[in-house]
């Protein structure tokens, strides 16, 4: 763990923040233009007077590398980030845990094998990894089958404990906890598949013969959900009405609506009620499917395991310099809180919320951002309680490129028009055309109302540009207009 105390850079950072600095004219949105950037402040105020972008509250900064603000329209109202909070996340997360830092699960036993007999409790301990996969659980059973095991006389256990029990962070709303952008945040959880989405199961929904049911696929296979299934299929040509959701406060998945013949079906990634017991309940499948079973006497629960508990295997997960990839290009929710509560273990050795986002205050206070000006609750960016100005944004962005690790955050971000999932991100079906595609590279944000964009992008002189706009309360969205922007920039010369 490190968090360097970089003096020199608050100061600096003080009197960058200082000079060309521009003042909006009310009620237009518009500021007076410096003589170098003249046609970029023009062109960024022609856009702003856009009705969509009237009719919102907004904040835009745009900086130069050096720190000076070329242009700037309410740089220090507060709007909410949205998932552009993440950029703080990533920078934390890279400086205190390092770009090598691993998560890690432990397969381990306070018992002795005899004959085939795990006389003793199994326990799966997870320390927050949310890479883990049902392959991964397969793996250790297929390793406790070759070791010799074939029946465990004891307990499943289940240890959760590296986080705290607080599954959700303030701000999730009843609709979203039901979908994997809102899942529950345990020490011990699963994914369904490489996009780890920690804590949710693929729920896919599939036409079969008119008048029936749909066919209901699980992925990974589970009986933690309960699934009640109240579609129909009907004949080729009719809409596809297929609704998949769980019901609140429950692991109940209902299946409702029409399922047309000929038609691809529904597939929903849904959060579950207890990831701890979800991955249990997978990893005793996994078990079952090696030959491995419990005794009668066995329970499958959650609970702590024994200091004199032995390792028998672990399963570590990729570096975190590899996970920032699929955390910021796809805007993984799950590994953001992951991430905060695993720097409050290892900061505060509590893996908490609190800490976590304390680690994250204390790592923006070291680099000279002014804490007074972000508020958040969560490390995701899905509370609309989340605050934070432009200029601070903008400033994060700035401060970050002096960090060792600044290329690893740069290529975890989305890059405007790149189809590639895996590079173009949430930015893949956005600016793709001359000058932005491929130049554009910037962290976005989107809940109900809320629309941001921040990161970097180069202008038609080769001049790197550091642009965050931040908008909410809009009644029609201003995505294709924080594009304009950032186009204007892009094309822009001296």
């Amino acid at each position: 763990m490190k968090i360097n105390k970089k003096l020199s850079v608050l100061l600096a950072a003080v009197v960058l923040s200082m000079s060309s600095v521009f003042t909006p004219i009310a009620p237009t949105p518009s500021v007076e233009a410096a003589s170098t950037y003249s046609a970029m402040q023009n062109s960024i105020n022609s856009i702003m007077a856009d009705s969509r972008m009237r009719a919102s509250v907004s904040s835009v900064t745009v900086r130069k590398t050096n720190g000076e603000i070329v242009y700037q329209y309410y740089a220090n109202r507060a709007v909410t980030p949205a998932s552009s909070l993440k950029l703080l996340t990533a920078s934390s997360a890279l400086e205190t845990l390092g770009e090598n830092y691993r998560f890690q699960t432990n397969v381990l036993t306070n018992g002795t094998v005899s004959k085939g007999t795990l006389n003793g409790n199994l326990y799966l301990q997870g320390k927050g990894d949310p890479t883990l996969l049902k392959k991964d659980l397969d793996n250790f059973a297929a390793i406790l089958k070759k070791r010799g095991v074939n029946t465990i006389a004891g307990h499943l256990v289940g240890d959760d404990t590296w986080f705290d029990t607080v599954r959700l962070s303030p701000g999730i709303s009843k609709e979203d906890q039901s979908y994997y952008y809102g899942a529950q945040v345990s020490g011990l959880t699963l994914s369904p598949n490489t996009d780890y989405d920690a804590g949710s199961v693929i729920v896919e929904a599939k036409p079969t013969y008119n008048g029936r049911a749909a066919k209901i696929v699980l992925t990974p296979a589970t009986s933690i959900v309960r699934i009640v299934n109240k579609s129909k299929t009907v004949p080729k040509g009719y809409k596809n009405t297929l609704k998949i959701k769980r019901n609140y406060g429950t692991n109940v998945i209902e299946i409702t609506g029409n399922a047309p013949i000929g038609s691809s079906g529904k597939k929903e990634w849904i959060s579950v009620s207890n990831p701890t017991a979800y991955a249990l309940d997978v990893f005793k499948r996994s078990l079952a499917e090696k030959g491995i079973k419990l005794s009668s006497a066995s329970k499958v629960v959650r609970g702590a395991t024994p200091k004199d508990a032995r390792v028998l295997l672990t399963k570590q997960s990729m570096p975190l310099k590899q996970l920032v990839v699929p955390f910021l290009k796809l805007s993984n929710n799950s590994h953001a809180e992951h991430l905060a509560k695993a720097m409050g273990r290892e900061v505060y050795n509590d893996g908490s919320w609190d800490s976590g986002l304390q680690v994250m205050r204390d790592y923006a206070t070291s680099i000279g951002l002014d804490i007074t000006k972000w508020n958040f609750e969560d490390a995701s960016g899905m509370s609309h309680a989340n605050k934070v100005t432009s200029s601070e944004l903008s400033m994060l962005l700035l401060q970050v490129r002096k960090e060792p690790w600044y290329g690893t955050l740069l290529k975890g971000l989305p890059v405007a028009g790149v189809n590639d999932r895996f590079v173009g991100g949430t930015l893949r079906y956005r600016m793709g055309g001359w000058p932005t595609k491929g130049n554009v590279i910037a962290k976005t944000g989107s809940l109900d109302n809320v629309s941001a964009l921040a990161g970097y992008t180069q202008t038609a002189d080769k001049e790197t540009m550091i642009f965050t706009v931040l908008t909410q309360d809009y009644k029609t969205s201003t995505v294709p207009v924080i594009d304009k922007i950032a186009s204007a920039i892009t094309k822009s010369k001296k």
